[in-house]
């Protein structure tokens, strides 16, 4: 709708306030003052008419792509919803006068708004790479064309269409709840009906969902991330904008646009027809979904750009790119990492970059050159290391470099990132750890630490990250575990933590080996989890359950891999009112069930 991708420049001037407050404190009247006027147009937008000529507008959409296969009840149900809307229109004036009108000036609206983000975009660029008088002249520059695009607006809404009296939104809504119900002759237009409804950046949400690529599962905790990293969650003082998006998640769960996978609850996938409702309005909402078998040519608006099966598709693309998701099931070909590296120095306003499965071996240099860059992942990847201009990248707020190659190491230049909140490692090598330079604490703004190795001191460094929300660390030995412990202890608000305990080489190379060669865990029992734990993972050889997991009032999801316990665990478990989750892989329970290797455990 008009008024959210209102809301949505909004949140682009007040990010760029927050993050730039130093550089910007010239030009914040100027921002301010654009921000009022914006409000003023996000408040005659909301009027009841622009809802149902959006609603008339995506039912037509969705009509359209999904008549082939729709049944004969299923078009008269979009059909008897389009004349509704049409009726109550009729209400406000001549139906094809107001669409016109309308219509025409939110185009408008919505073209002028798309060029002042691309302004905003552009300074950034422009001003990171500046300092003294240059970067002074840039920052009075943009403060004049704040002020032309603060006229523009005015002029605008001069110009706005008059749609005349209507009901409002609550009375046309439930008007129209009242004809199409949640049965079987009307439920696919009351699914039209619920999407419809969705807040605008629940609906981008949705979208994302549907575009991000996902061989190895989508899981809420990467949509998260690329939620907050495309600007779709207003950033606040106080609040964690990965709460928020963890929230939206929920609520099209809740609604059912969402559905959580039946065996991992942290994956999901769109449901019919929520997915094709998604689809029908990708292209006005400026993404475009590209696959292997696709003949369609990327349309030069396009902002975002998901590719899968991508392993001979990667075309050139527009500087306008904001996303772009490139997924490959066996790798890309040479001539698509050579186009990838084009698209990169192009497009300079990208703020998601997310390659799954390319088995790329290297990332290119012009990676660091994405200042406005946000998400970076290149999960499943052959890269050993990476570029040393990623300390460039100023705003990068996620680093995703899961099963990378055999030899990969962090360099020094990632303790230069200084927005970094989500760092995520692992290699498919001995225990899959990956060792982090030292300073790692300096990292102020980390929530998320994975597969890292805690030894030479990273250890006690971690006391110092009370911030951290999700740790992982692997390769745990005796001569450090102690040390860990009571860092851990120390961070208050963690939530996720996974302990993986190094491997006896002897063992795990033995044919006889029953337990993956886990060494046994170092005593548990001076362990203190942090109060607020909702996640725990122990993988190895664990003898005993600790007598504190029966206090964690807070724990839903307990993991206990490859363990040789000698008592039930349900003794202790059965205190715990929160738990949902209990896999049990690999497990040995050796005494009062005889040897046999456990699955999971029946939750009490």
């Amino acid at each position: 709708m008009a008024g959210s991708f209102v809301t949505l420049f909004q949140w682009r001037l007040n990010s760029v306030l927050v993050q730039e407050n130093e550089i910007l404190l010239a030009v914040k009247d100027q921002i301010l003052s654009l921000d009022s006027k914006l409000d003023e147009v996000g408040s005659f937008v909301g009027h009841p008419v622009f809802w149902t000529l959006h609603a008339r507008e995506m039912a037509e959409s969705f009509l359209k792509l999904s008549e082939p296969k729709l049944t004969k009840k299923g078009k008269d149900q979009m059909m008897s919803l389009i004349r509704q809307l049409d009726e109550v229109t009729r209400v406000a004036g001549d139906v094809e006068r107001i669409r016109a009108c309308c219509q025409t000036w939110v185009s408008e609206l919505r073209v002028m708004l798309h060029e002042a983000k691309d302004y905003v975009d552009n300074f950034i660029i422009k001003v990171y790479g500046q300092t003294g008088q240059d970067q002074k002249e840039s920052i009075a520059e943009f403060g004049s064309e704040l002020e032309n695009i603060n006229t523009r607006v005015s002029q605008i809404m001069n110009r706005r269409p008059q749609p005349g009296a209507s009901p409002v939104l609550e009375e046309i809504q439930q008007f129209l709840r009242s004809r199409f119900s949640f049965d079987e002759e009307t439920a696919l237009a009351s699914c039209v009906l619920n999407y419809i409804n969705l807040p605008y950046d629940l609906k981008l949400s949705l979208l994302f969902c549907c575009a991000f690529p996902g061989y190895y599962g989508k899981t809420k905790g990467a949509l998260v991330r690329v939620l907050v990293a495309a600007g779709l969650i207003q950033e606040k003082p106080g609040e964690l904008m990965e709460d928020k998006a963890q929230e939206n998640i929920e609520k099209l769960i809740n609604q059912g646009m969402l559905e959580e996978d039946e065996y991992d609850w942290d994956c999901f996938r769109v449901p019919i027809p929520y997915y094709d409702l998604s689809l029908s309005v990708m292209n006005a909402e400026d993404f475009f979904i590209s696959t292997a078998n696709s003949d369609s040519i990327i349309l030069p608006t396009a902002r975002h750009v998901p590719i899968h099966d991508a392993e001979n598709t990667i075309t050139n693309m527009n500087s306008l790119l904001h996303s772009l998701f490139v997924s490959a099931k066996d790798g890309l070909s040479k001539a698509s990492s050579d186009c990838l590296e084009t698209v990169l120095y192009n497009a300079k306003r990208v703020q998601v970059l997310d390659l799954e499965n390319t088995q790329l071996k290297s990332l290119p240099d012009e990676v660091g050159k994405l200042v406005n860059l946000r998400y970076l992942g290149v999960r499943h990847s052959k890269i050993n290391e990476l570029p040393e201009s990623i300390s460039n990248l100023q705003n990068l707020q996620t680093l995703d470099i899961s099963w990378s190659g055999y030899e990969f190491e962090l360099s020094n230049g990632v303790l230069n990132l200084a927005q970094l909140r989500h760092l995520k490692v692992f290699r498919p090598m001995n225990d899959g750890e990956v060792r982090v330079p030292r300073g790692i604490s300096r990292l102020r703004n980390l929530q998320t630490l994975e597969g890292i190795y805690a030894g030479g001191g990273i250890a006690k460094e971690l006391g110092n990250m009370t911030q951290l929300r999700s740790l992982k660390v692997r390769c745990l030995s005796d001569d450090h575990a102690d040390e860990l412990y009571a860092s851990v202890t120390k961070l208050t608000g963690l939530r996720n933590l996974s302990l993986t305990i190094e491997r006896n080489r002897i063992a795990y190379d033995s044919s006889d080996s029953d337990d993956n060669g886990y060494s046994v865990f170092p005593c548990l029992e001076t362990f203190s989890p942090p109060p607020l734990l909702q996640r725990l993972k122990l993988c190895g050889r664990l003898t005993e359950m600790p007598v504190w997991l029966g206090s964690m009032e807070n724990l839903t999801k307990l993991y206990l891999c490859y363990s040789h316990l000698s008592e039930n665990p349900t003794t202790i478990l059965q205190f715990l009112p929160n738990l949902k989750y209990l896999p049990m892989g690999g497990c040995l329970q050796r005494e009062a069930y005889g040897n046999r290797v456990l699955q999971s455990w029946r939750i009490p």
